[in-house]
Order: C-alpha cells, then sequence, then structure tokens
C-alpha cells in the first residue's frame, strides 16, 4: 500500500513538472519567437510616423507614396536591408515587430510602430533649400529633447533599392549630423565656456588682445586672421564676434589660462582628449560620436589650431547643438535628445515612451548666463532678419580636404518659451554655391515655426 502511495506521489511530481516544464517552454516561445521571426526571411515591420502622423517609413509597403518622399530622412530612418546599420530602423527593428505567437505574421491589421519627434514638413523644406549643396542640419526642443530636424545631403529614398550603390556619393548612406566635422570657429564656444570656468567673468572681460592681421606664436608660428588688416585691440565680446584668431591664440597662451585645466574643462564638455577613450552618445540606439581633440602645448600652434576649430579636433553637429542647450536653458546641462516620442506593438498596446533626460553638470549657471549674453549680443549685432525672437549664435568656417575646401557653419538657439530650437547648420565647400548657411537657417527656423 506504501509503495502504492509513493509511486502516485512521484508520478504525480512528474505531472506536475511536465505541467511546468510546458508552462515555460509555451512562455519562452511566446516572448523568443518575434525575435527570430524578425531575423528570418519572412517578417514583416510595421510603421515609422512623425510627430504629426506623416510616414516616414512603410515597413509592409502597402502605402502609394511621390517619388523621392522618403529621401529628406532617407538616411536617419533607414530600413531593414543591411545597408545602413546606424539608423532609426535598424536601431529599433524589435519595436517594429508585427508578429505574435498567437496570431502569427500579421500583415493587414499588425499596428506595430514607432512614433518619432521628427517634423517632416520642416525636414522636407530643409532638404530642398539645399539645392545641389551639401551637407546636414539638425534641430532639436531644448527643453525637452525631441528632435525635430535632423537632414543630412546626399541622402537616399529607401523604397528605390541599391541597385546603384557604387554610384553613390559618400556619406549617403550615413546621417553626417553623427559623426565628428571640423568644428572651425564654433569650436570657440567650447573654448570661451572653458576660459569662463577657469578665470570666472570679470578677469576674462578685462583680458584684451591685439590683432594685426596674424599673430606669431611663442614657437615662432603664425595664426592668420581672416581680416588681412585685423582688428585691432579686443576684448572677449569683440573676439568672439569677430571671430578672431589672432586674439583665441593669445588668450590660449595666457599664463591665467592653464593648459591642464583647458584639458580638464573640455573634458568635462565631453571631448576625447589625446588619448582618452573614444565614446559615443546614444540616441535612442543611434550611436552619435563624441568630440575629440589634441592638446598638447598652450605655445604649440596645433593646440591653439584646435582650440580655434581646426587641427586635430572634431566634433559632430549634434553635439555643438547640444551643447547649446546647457546654455539656452541657464543650467550647465544639456538635454539629451530623443528621436522615439511612443511605440506601439502588434496590437495597438503602448510600450515605450519618450523622456526628458539631462546630462551632468557640464558649467556652472553663471557660465551660462555669459555665455547666453555673448551669443545674443553676436546674434542682434550680426543676424537680424533670420528670425524675430532673439537669436543666440555663433558662426564658424572650417577648413577641409588639405585647406581645398571651407564648410560654412552656424551654431546657436533661439530665445523664446514658444519656439525652443537649439540648432546646428553645416553646409559644404561653401564657394562652390550662392546659397548660405543663413539662408538655410532662416528656412528651418520659419518652417517650424509655421
Amino acid at each position: 500500500m506504501k509503495s502504492i502511495r509513493r509511486c502516485q506521489r512521484i508520478i504525480t511530481l512528474f505531472i506536475l513538472a511536465f505541467i511546468a516544464g510546458m508552462g515555460v517552454l509555451v512562455w519562452k516561445i511566446n516572448k523568443e519567437s518575434p525575435f527570430y521571426m524578425m531575423h528570418s526571411d519572412n517578417h514583416e515591420l510595421g510603421m515609422v510616423y512623425d510627430r504629426t502622423g506623416s510616414v516616414l517609413f512603410d515597413g509592409l509597403g502597402k502605402g502609394k507614396y511621390e517619388d523621392n518622399y522618403f529621401i529628406d530622412i532617407g538616411n536617419l530612418i533607414g530600413d531593414d536591408k543591411g545597408q545602413m546599420e546606424n539608423t532609426l530602423v535598424a536601431r529599433n527593428i524589435d519595436k517594429l515587430n508585427n508578429y505574435s505567437f498567437s496570431e502569427g505574421l500579421i500583415r493587414e491589421g499588425g499596428q506595430a510602430a514607432i512614433y518619432t519627434t521628427l517634423d517632416h514638413y520642416a525636414n522636407r523644406a530643409v532638404y530642398n533649400v539645399f539645392g545641389n549643396t551639401e551637407g546636414c542640419v539638425c534641430a532639436y526642443n531644448y527643453k525637452t529633447g525631441e528632435l525635430l530636424v535632423c537632414v543630412s545631403l546626399p541622402s537616399i529614398d529607401v523604397t528605390k533599392g541599391y541597385d546603384n550603390i557604387a554610384e553613390m556619393k559618400p556619406g549617403t548612406l550615413i546621417s553626417k549630423t553623427m559623426y565628428g566635422t571640423v568644428p572651425g570657429s564654433t569650436q570657440k564656444v567650447s573654448t570661451v565656456i572653458s576660459a569662463l570656468e577657469i578665470m570666472g567673468r570679470d578677469k576674462l572681460f578685462s583680458k584684451s588682445y591685439t590683432c594685426s592681421g596674424k599673430y606669431v606664436n611663442s614657437t615662432g608660428k603664425e595664426i592668420v586672421c581672416h581680416t588681412a588688416w585685423g582688428h585691432g585691440v579686443q576684448n572677449i565680446q569683440q573676439g568672439i564676434e569677430n571671430s578672431c584668431n589672432p586674439f583665441f591664440a593669445q588668450l590660449i597662451e595666457d599664463p591665467d589660462l592653464p593648459l591642464n585645466k583647458v584639458i580638464e574643462k573640455y573634458r568635462r564638455l565631453g571631448y576625447a582628449v589625446n588619448d582618452d577613450d573614444m565614446k559615443y552618445i546614444d540616441i535612442d540606439g543611434i550611436q552619435c560620436e563624441r568630440a575629440s581633440t589634441t592638446l598638447v602645448d598652450s605655445g604649440d600652434f596645433n593646440t591653439e589650431w584646435a582650440c580655434i576649430g581646426q587641427g586635430e579636433t572634431l566634433v559632430s553637429p549634434i553635439q555643438l547643438m547640444m551643447w547649446q542647450s546647457a546654455i539656452a536653458n541657464g543650467t550647465g546641462k544639456m538635454t539629451m535628445p530623443h528621436l522615439i516620442d511612443h511605440c506601439t506593438d502588434t496590437y495597438g498596446d503602448l510600450t515605450t515612451y519618450g523622456k526628458t533626460t539631462y546630462s551632468e553638470q557640464l558649467f556652472s549657471e553663471t557660465t551660462a548666463a555669459t555665455m547666453k549674453e555673448m551669443l545674443i549680443t553676436n546674434g542682434n549685432n550680426h543676424y537680424g532678419g533670420i528670425t524675430s525672437a532673439p537669436l543666440a549664435i555663433k558662426s564658424g568656417t572650417a577648413q577641409v580636404k588639405d585647406g581645398d575646401e571651407e564648410n560654412s557653419l552656424l551654431v546657436g538657439f533661439v530665445d523664446d518659451e514658444r519656439h525652443p530650437i537649439a540648432f546646428c547648420v553645416l553646409m559644404e565647400n561653401k564657394y562652390s554655391t550662392a546659397l548660405t548657411a543663413e539662408q538655410i537657417l532662416k528656412t528651418l527656423l520659419d518652417s517650424l515655426s509655421s
């Protein structure tokens, strides 16, 4: 009798273990089957939309769109063909899964979707104004972090495929906003921030240096001004408004600005200096390169040139834009950009929400306030007519391709609670076109305020 009961208990345990095992198996299949389905040759993706519901990517391929409808955001949104890895679709393909274990492949009724923060109308307006000129533009809400515009030319309409990939221009399959570029004099914003943090406002504003068109530094090398006859005696506000290279070379050599402290402040801003490991800024899975530079000696030509925005300094347009938010908000903290507003699954249920986040403290609130005042003064004195609201701005000219070409840059923000927009405009090879970076910026701001 005891042996029968013992057998019954053992059998019961086996049955319970079997039921538990089957439960785990079903749960595992239900959870993991979408992953394997997404990586099969028979998957179907959901949709990507802009902030107003305009289609940015049609994973089901059911819609009818005019020619080049997606070209303004093609190299940012991407697709699932494996040609563009650092794009929204490639980095978030799991969020577009239109498969469930219980219902299988859902083609018509699947509601998996990514709703982005982008403004398709503004992206198209910016893309169109470039014409045959190349470059990139990014803009975001510096209070919320919502990425509104992210245009990079040349670009691609992903619906046309890649039959001519060998004939595509360099940069077609990437968003240049995410990759390091020579910043030119927009770099001087970082140098002034560092000087304010090290010296303080009063001491920095008490400094003056003379520009006669060129400056021979302490090691006998020439730093040339873009104005052959020079700017004369200048203070820091005049130096940044005139974007005067000799002024900034002398500032870097000033004993009150030790290079080791400049390096410390640059690192605080997010630069990889000298042999530092390169890291990335994550924007919903998309990797954005961080700034990098080489600083060796304050009397060294290449070090001075790097602090002016040439030499070995590289900064992505996205990061140039992000620094502006720390100034605009008056906090010294960057608002971190995000591209995804929310996501829905196959059944239309909300799964992911974008949220506003901030960086660590990069510089003091006092420095932010002073830098804001300087950039708005520059905007008032030199950039009237672009927008009716106060415009904080810094321009830059970057020598590239061994000095054979020059790029034009504008970074800044609109000081307007109704339209809190920070931006970076990069126009390549500025002498090859009648277009100006200011015209691109005006188109950007007009399209975002319409």
